[in-house]
């Protein structure tokens, strides 16, 4: 089979799989598969791969075929320009997230302590530490797989922060001048109807919001003010219709300034306020 042939199969194979982009994955697993770019491709496309390539191939589209994510069977995702380390363990970092960072990036002033509550792969602290010189981090989590991931990824990016197994804020001490926060915001109920990448794969403990989604919102709202500096701000990532409900919880507790941010497609996605 040559190298050609062999994208040729993946995509006829993950079409029939109903794959969204099957062309790109059958690339990128061949890529995978056979440690080459597309240099060496177009150079050496109508060459024979050899046996070894080939089974490894058709093992990675084997398992996309089965929907598994594309970022699992390779390991890797780019979030804010790195690459970050991703298994089942944690979600797969979005391009949606990074509106987040970049509104956490906007306030955040050197000196800084910053917590990231349910850090997952740690994607959203690292960001803001590898781009905001002179800040210090912690990112928390309920999962002890997730924190493995998480300080990976901190080592892998060349960033010092701290992680810690945290419910919530139960073992949370220090006090913050920031907090940012991706929680689980889905709907009990949605979950089965997400794509089966989403709802068979990824963590559900990172994706469950409880009955209306809006669980850990309060929770966090509630419980945060206690770990905030004076003037301290606090930032959530939120689905898109979840703005006004947020927004006012966040009121409600006491927060000014509070605001909410559209994302690049123009849906709601980040809500700000200040202590």
């Amino acid at each position: 089979m040559t190298y050609r042939e062999a994208i040729e199969l993946g995509e006829k194979i993950l079409n029939m799989a109903n794959i969204v982009d099957a062309k790109n994955d059958a690339w990128l697993l061949l890529t995978a598969a056979c440690k080459i770019d597309h240099t060496f491709y177009y150079m050496h496309m109508d060459e024979d791969m050899d046996s070894q390539q080939v089974k490894e191939f058709e093992c990675l589209i084997k398992k996309r075929a089965e929907h598994i994510p594309l970022q699992y069977i390779t390991g890797e995702q780019e979030f804010m320009g790195m690459t970050f380390h991703v298994n089942s363990n944690v979600l797969i970092p979005r391009q949606d997230t990074e509106t987040l960072v970049e509104q956490a990036l906007k306030r955040v002033k050197p000196g800084m302590h910053i917590l990231d509550m349910c850090t997952g792969s740690g994607c959203v602290l690292i960001s803001i530490l590898k781009n905001a010189p002179k800040t210090t981090g912690v990112g928390c989590d309920v999962s002890k797989q997730a924190l493995i991931v998480a300080k990976e990824n901190a080592k892998r990016n060349d960033v010092s922060a701290e992680f810690e197994r945290s419910d919530l804020f139960e073992n949370v001490i220090d006090k913050f001048d920031m907090i940012v926060s991706n929680p689980p915001y889905i709907c009990t109920d949605i979950i089965p109807t997400l794509m089966p990448e989403v709802a068979q794969f990824e963590p559900l403990i990172a994706l469950d919001g409880k009955e209306d989604g809006l669980y850990f919102y309060r929770r966090i709202v509630s419980e945060s003010k206690e770990y905030l500096n004076e003037s301290g701000m606090l930032l959530f990532e939120i689905g898109y219709d979840q703005g006004q409900e947020v927004s006012d919880m966040m009121k409600e507790a006491g927060f000014s300034d509070v605001c909410v941010i559209k994302d690049l497609a123009r849906n709601d996605r980040v809500v700000y306020g200040m202590l």
